[in-house]
């Protein structure tokens, strides 16, 4: 007997596998999330920070600040625009967890994490971060620098590329001198790019305030008394170690 053509077809197996039920979609953790703004000096990324931090406020969320030495010299996140916030500093030995944890404790609400100059967090901070992001739903936005002065990733910076769910160059156009894209970081003492010295050294277009007239060696490379800048630099003319015609630029980093 020849089955009736009105009669329902037996779905193929698995037709709907890919589709889970409702129950198992609800089983399903929400987890948050961990991007990493990067890029290089002049682009906009604090200014970005606080633009993301400002659209989430908005909306109800409740936020907290984080940087790792502002170039302020002080607990905030300061553009080079002339936008500021306070924020908290976090140190190489915090815990960023317990820090989010002892607000929820005091019964105060985190929704997100802003943190400017991640570059310089370590990378066991970063991982925390990524904890706070999978099993306790906190959004988190790091901001920072990706390669140091030779142009080599920061250890924070490198966790971040190893961990984060979202990787997003920030979008403003910095040039070199030659009018080409820039997108390394050069250390300049006594108008010359050097290759060694510490990794981290914080600067800015003022007289840094860590700094007192006097010190013998504020560049951490040995060059008693120099002044260190830093210049934004094309590859080419960062391989180079070449300035142009003018060695100075106003705006760009120094460190008197």
């Amino acid at each position: 007997m020849q089955p009736d053509s009105t009669d329902p077809q037996p779905e193929p197996a698995g037709a709907l596998s890919a589709v889970p039920a409702a129950g198992a979609r609800r089983a399903t953790p929400v987890s948050g999330h961990l991007r990493f703004y990067y890029g290089p000096m002049d682009c906009g990324k604090s200014t970005l920070a606080l633009q993301v931090d400002h659209n989430h406020a908005r909306q109800g969320r409740v936020g907290l600040l984080l940087v790792r030495m502002d170039r302020s010299g002080r607990p905030q996140i300061s553009s080079r625009i002339g936008i500021t916030r306070p924020a908290l500093e976090v140190g190489a030995e915090v815990d960023v967890r317990e820090l989010v944890r002892s607000r929820w404790a005091r019964g105060e609400r985190v929704d997100y994490l802003i943190v400017d100059e991640a570059q310089f967090l370590t990378a066991a901070q970063v991982d925390q971060l990524a904890e706070l992001a999978d099993d306790s739903q906190v959004d988190v936005y790091c901001f920072g620098i990706a390669t140091d002065f030779q142009g080599r990733l920061f250890p924070g910076a490198a966790r971040l590329v190893e961990l984060a769910d979202e990787l997003r160059p920030v979008q403003v156009d910095v040039l070199c001198w030659c009018g080409q894209a820039a997108r390394f970081n050069a250390r300049v003492v006594g108008g010359r790019v050097v290759r060694e010295g510490d990794t981290v050294l914080v600067a800015d277009t003022e007289t840094a305030r860590g700094a007192t007239e006097g010190d013998d060696d504020v560049s951490g490379s040995g060059t008693v008394g120099a002044t260190v800048r830093y210049r934004v630099l094309c590859r080419r003319h960062f391989r180079l170690g070449d300035l142009g015609t003018t060695a100075d630029v106003q705006g760009q980093l120094a460190f008197a």
